[in-house]
């Protein structure tokens, strides 16, 4: 098992590029399965979610290869319905083979997901999408089974938003037989790059990245080829590096509108940040001021932000409030922050955090995806060594940060941990 060993203090100085979204790349490869074809996905990130769903769509029939940061998928043989529990409970994104398959053949068998260990995020959300499409869906020994010999176009009204749900309720209705119209539905960049997928295979839909999203169905669509928009979490994520170290950093193909509320939120931290062509600079102060967050759905503030700007917040002058209402549990790593120094106080959802003038190395432990990276942030700041392990996490979201960070001066390194 690999750790990721920083030493603190190296300013951050330089340019990088920014990899496509995970969070768009895996509902698009999802899609695929929507149409028999072969299907040319660009801009995709080498991560382990992403080989994660590739080893998901070979078990349903698709042949893909993967070369560099581009992936070819024919669905062309895709008649296998079940994807399996060994798969899926690694990853809760691969819940959303539940539409794209109930659609295209009738029948969908998908194991209860698994992922980040914390908080609840059950799937009630997906299987209401489907049983309001018409299809009959019942838990079997801990799968997902649906049948439908066709969906049928409805109204949906998800109690409060979900992405994932979201995105499963538009791809099975582009299929369906009639209009589907989906209220309180998601509105996040990545659900507009699934609809342009989508579109580009003929599906009609509208009003996506509002609450309302409208979707014609056809009785069949074709293949086609996307380009995965960039990943605005890690751009987010790169923002903070640069101001936690008093850095300048360029950060090429971040899209500045689409990080409206962190782009916000650390200006008022006292961050520079400035867009250029294809990309954003920032520019760290001195001394941060402290800033007051609560996590929301798009437009708000990312709940997938929230670990890394608590970092932030760990070293800034003053304290600051820290609310996530998305996921009440995310927290995993305030102790662990805690172990560096960090003066940070719970209490449910909310965290106090109070800036200290220095952090110090330790060992820690990540204990999921986003915490890993507030753990590295942190990390780059503290005096001393810090050990991260367990970074299996970051592996999932963030394609070589090590390498990323090394590249504009942090002195980072992965290793094998000890058994």
């Amino acid at each position: 098992m690999d750790k990721i060993v920083v030493e603190g203090g190296a300013q951050l100085k330089g340019e990088i590029r920014i990899s496509g979204a995970k969070n768009a790349a895996l509902p698009i490869m999802a899609a695929t399965l929507l149409s028999p074809g072969k299907f040319l996905l660009s801009n995709v990130p080498r991560l382990r979610d992403v080989l994660t769903m590739e080893h998901v769509l070979r078990v349903l029939g698709a042949q893909v290869t993967h070369h560099d940061h581009s992936i070819t998928v024919d669905t062309t043989n895709c008649n296998y319905h079940e994807a399996p529990y060994e798969l899926v409970k690694t990853m809760r994104a691969s819940i959303c083979v539940l539409g794209p398959v109930l659609a295209r053949l009738g029948r969908a068998r998908v194991s209860l997901p698994g992922g980040c260990a914390w908080g609840p995020r059950p799937v009630d959300f997906h299987i209401k999408a489907m049983r309001d499409l018409g299809a009959t869906v019942e838990i079997d020994h801990g799968y997902i089974v649906a049948e439908a010999k066709r969906l049928k176009g409805a109204s949906i009204v998800f109690e409060k938003s979900s992405v994932g749900a979201t995105e499963n309720a538009m791809m099975a209705a582009t299929l369906a037989d009639g209009t589907t119209v989906i209220e309180n539905a998601a509105s996040e960049p990545e659900i507009s790059a699934l609809a342009n997928f989508l579109r580009s295979m003929g599906a009609v839909i509208d009003g996506d990245g509002t609450g309302t999203i409208t979707i014609e169905g056809a009785d069949e669509l074709r293949s086609a080829d996307v380009n995965v928009v960039p990943d605005r979490i890690e751009a987010g994520t790169f923002m903070v590096a640069a101001a936690i170290t008093r850095g300048d950093v360029l950060i090429m193909g971040a899209d500045i509108a689409q990080c409206g509320a962190v782009v916000s939120k650390l200006r008022e931290a006292g961050v520079e940040i400035i867009a250029v062509e294809d990309g954003i600079r920032v520019r760290g102060p001195e001394r941060l001021e402290s800033v007051n967050v609560t996590t929301a759905p798009y437009p708000g503030f990312p709940t997938d932000m929230q670990a890394q700007f608590m970092a932030l917040m760990s070293v800034a002058g003053g304290s600051s409030v820290v609310t996530d209402t998305v996921y009440a549990d995310r927290f995993s790593h305030v102790p662990e922050l805690r172990r560096l120094g960090a003066d940070i106080t719970m209490d449910r959802n909310v965290a106090v955090v109070t800036g200290v003038e220095h952090l110090s190395g330790a060992k820690v432990m990540a204990t999921d995806l986003r915490a890993s990276a507030a753990l590295i942030l942190a990390g780059l700041v503290a005096e001393g060594t810090t050990e991260v392990s367990r970074v299996y996490h970051i592996d999932r979201g963030y394609e070589a940060i090590e390498k990323k960070l090394s590249g504009l001066g942090a002195h980072i390194w992965r290793e094998k941990a000890a058994a």
